[in-house]
């Protein structure tokens, strides 16, 4: 299995918000927007795409769900307290040679990589990292790569070839 862990995208300051209501800025929408691109154009394809129920997580996954012609799944388990125990809970029973991605929240992003693969990450808003699984309980894998939303950047003004 491969699971991809995508952190929201940049949200309102939570001054006057209910931190749970915080949008993306519009910075952050266009940020989604390219990295959704580039993930269409590098072929994800996940099966299923868990998102907290928080705004900020729900609205970044729906801009990736859309480029990628998948659906949103709104789960609890993917909020603040985003914990392997939640990988685990959340693609069993899902197909072996599948995709999912996770859609969440900082610092729990960083640290349920970190537990998995053992690679220390900065999961900075908009990044996405790659894993492959090895073993499912407890989900332990390998970090393949991190992208940080910079490089997004680049490579949306990159000609595909």
């Amino acid at each position: 299995m491969i699971p991809y862990f995508l952190r929201h995208a940049e949200a309102e300051e939570g001054y006057d918000i209910n931190d749970d209501d915080r949008r993306l800025t519009g910075q952050g929408v266009r940020r989604t927007g390219t990295a959704a691109r580039v993930m269409a154009s590098l072929g994800l394809c996940p099966a299923h795409i868990f998102s907290s129920p928080r705004a900020r997580a729900r609205q970044t996954a729906e801009i990736v769900a859309a480029a990628l012609k998948g659906s949103v799944e709104i789960s609890e388990e993917m909020n603040l307290g985003f914990s392997p125990q939640a990988v685990e809970t959340l693609i069993s029973g899902l197909e072996a040679e599948g995709e999912v991605m996770f859609v969440g929240h900082e610092p729990s992003m960083s640290a349920v990589i970190e537990e998995i693969t053992g690679a220390r990450v900065d999961m900075k808003k908009c990044g996405l990292a790659r894993i492959d699984l090895l073993a499912y309980a407890p989900p332990q894998g390998v970090l393949i790569w991190l992208i940080p939303p910079k490089v997004f950047d680049v490579l949306a003004q990159k000609p595909r070839g």
